[in-house]
Parts: C-alpha cells; structure tokens; sequence
C-alpha cells in the first residue's frame, strides 16, 4: 500500500515527532511504501516559548521524509494535497489545532470523494487541554472531512464521537515510540536494572529521589505535586526536569512559599536523549500528577529504567501501572492523595518492593495491534 503521513518528523523534538518517525519505519517494515511529508517551519515562534527543532535526532530518521510544509507559505498546502493523489492512503498526525488550516488544504488538493485517497487523522489530542478560542471548531470541521478518526483511549473516543458522531472512531493504544537512548536499551538490560536496584532506593540512603519529567504545563499538575511534597516527609525531595512553558517564575514563588527551596531542583530545558538515562537512574519514582491526560510515554520510559511511577486516575495515564506493584495511583487534583502516595514510597520497603514490580514492556504486541486499527480504518 501507497501511505503517506502527514506530521511532524526529526529535526522536530517530541512525542509526536518520535510517534510519526517510528511509524513511517514500522509502516514500511510490513511492506508498505511509505513517504514522511512534514514541515519546514510548523508554527510561529510567538506560539511556542521554546526550540522547535534539535541538532540530534531521538531515534531513527526516516529516510523518506520531505519537508515542504510551512505555516507561512499556505500556497503550498493545496499543492502537497495533489502530490498526494497517488496515495492509498494518508494520514494525518494532529497534535495542535494550529496544523487544521493546512491539513484542510492538503484535503483540498486530494480531490473528492470517493476518488480520492482514503484518509485517517490520528489524534494525539483530540483537543487541546488548554483552550483557545476556535479550536473546537477547527478540530470539529477537519475531522468531519475524514474517512476515520483514530484516538488512543475509550475517553479520548467520546470527546471525538461528541464532536463527530457520524464519522467513524477507531481506538488503539499508544505504542511505545520512546527517545534513542532508552528505546535502543536491549531488554535483558531494562531487567537486570530494575532487579539491580530493587533490594534499595536509588540514592542508597534514606532520601527517597522523585522526578518530574517533560515540558511544564498547567494541566501537569507540579503546583499540585509541590503542595504535596510539602506534606510529605522531609527526606522525599524532587527533580523536575523540562522546558516550563512561559518560564520558572510562578514555580520559583510557589517552591520559596511552601520553603521547599532545600528539597527541589528545578533542571529547565528541554532535555537531550542522551541525558534522559542519568534522571532516571538517580530517581526512586517518577511522578505524573496530571490534572487531565489522555496517554503518556512516561510510564513506558520510567519503567524501561526500572523505575516506578507515581500517577494520577486522569484519563488513560494509569492505565499501565499496575497499583501497588509497580507503582501508585492517585485523584487528579487531590493534593492530600498525592501526599499519601508520596508518604507511601518514601519507605523504603516500599519503594523497593515496587521497584522490584517494575517490567519494561514489549512494544512489539502494541505496534502490532495499532498497525492492525490503522490499515483497517
């Protein structure tokens, strides 16, 4: 089969990078030819407080990766479209609303139905967590434009179903699509790391090292994660580790209010894959206390280090901890239960023995069984 995706790719840093990459090489490892079409310039600068691209890519490059796209040159929107014609199939990487006004130009220069090729968005997000003006609809129109909708969760499905309910929803779990450094890890080694580590906390001592990884939002949750470190025992003490969307100044307020200036540090920036292994492996538990969520590739990344993870109920992120065994689960929002949770690990049987729960998964299964949604969608 003909397939192009249509996304982001390397030099683009990201999940959603890595997500397109990883499934234009799988795509083509089952036979099929497949093409990248990605952006040159993706959005403005004013819309995203941070480096767009890296120097080192996270993973494989796909080969076939062409970068015609740009937000500022909608003349050739329409026309990536009419390259397209001769494809199969085309799918549709939405991670932003900002990408629906080109998305809806490369509809365009495909043709009409039924001539054209049969189209899939994969939706990242079907929207935003946080908000702007118009985005239902942008989001709304480019999906009722498609053939199908593929998102990664049941909850994720009925915000789609509600904005579309006449087009078809396909539900796949996210595969693990993971930065270089880890995913290159043979599996032997993710095993003996956590058996290594599981008889003591990471640090050998008593403190009890939590890490907060990714870019800084406020659907994330670490005002809520500060407050409860605040409750917890003063040996529990946190990394964060990530581009802080719109700076550290509230964070910085929020750490000296709560006197937490001795038990936090605060690492900004995006991080490389090359320095992903040292947070991991100084770290007792990864902590996600998202407010809402639809998946993260933090679970997977966490335990791929033999580390446990703390996380919220929110949306799927839970879905892959197993609670009380290689990890622990709590309310989004809930600073008192965040508390409890971090109270919880900071013993040190506990953390060892759920240290010694941790597996890394196989994501062969996974990429198997969304390869399988896609092509039949």
């Amino acid at each position: 089969m003909r397939i192009a995706l249509v996304g982001p790719a390397h030099p683009y840093k990201g999940g959603g990078a890595r997500h397109t990459t990883e499934l234009a090489h799988r795509l083509a490892a089952a036979g099929h030819n497949v093409i990248i079409e990605s952006w040159r310039a993706q959005y403005p600068a004013r819309l995203y407080p941070g480096e767009q691209t890296l120097d080192a890519p996270e993973g494989r490059p796909y080969p076939r990766t062409h970068r015609r796209l740009a937000w500022n040159r909608p003349d050739g929107w329409a026309a990536e479209g009419r390259r397209l014609r001769s494809a199969d199939l085309v799918v549709f990487a939405l991670l932003t609303p900002l990408q629906v006004p080109a998305y809806l130009a490369i509809l365009a220069g495909l043709g009409r139905r039924p001539a054209r090729p049969r189209t899939v968005v994969i939706c990242h997000n079907v929207l935003p967590h946080e908000r702007r003006p118009g985005d239902v609809a942008l989001v709304r129109t480019l999906l009722s434009h498609v053939d199908t909708v593929l998102v990664h969760s049941a909850g994720q499905a009925a915000e789609a179903r509600q904005l579309v309910p006449d087009v078809p929803i396909v539900v796949a779990r996210m595969p693990p699509h993971l930065p270089f450094a880890a995913s290159e890890m043979p599996a032997a080694e993710h095993e003996d790391l956590s058996a290594e580590r599981s008889a003591v906390p990471a640090s050998g001592q008593a403190t009890c090292n939590l890490l907060f990884f990714g870019i800084v939002r406020p659907y994330k949750g670490l005002d809520v994660l500060l407050r409860a470190l605040a409750q917890a025992p003063e040996q529990v003490t946190l990394t964060v580790a990530g581009e802080f969307w719109g700076g550290t100044g509230e964070t910085d307020r929020l750490i000296a209010a709560l006197g937490l200036q001795d038990r936090v540090t605060l690492q900004p920036g995006y991080v490389p894959a090359d320095q992903i292994p040292a947070l991991f492996e100084a770290a007792d538990a990864l902590v996600l206390p998202y407010r809402e969520a639809t998946a993260s590739q933090n679970v997977v990344l966490a335990f791929s280090y033999g580390v446990p993870v703390i996380a919220t109920t929110a949306g799927a992120l839970a879905e892959a901890v197993r609670d009380g065994v290689d990890g622990l689960t709590c309310a989004p929002g809930d600073v008192d239960d965040l508390a409890r949770a971090l109270t919880a690990i900071s013993v040190p049987e506990t953390a060892a023995s759920l240290r010694s729960g941790v597996r890394a998964v196989d994501p062969e299964p996974y990429w198997a069984a969304y390869l399988r949604a896609l092509l039949a969608a």
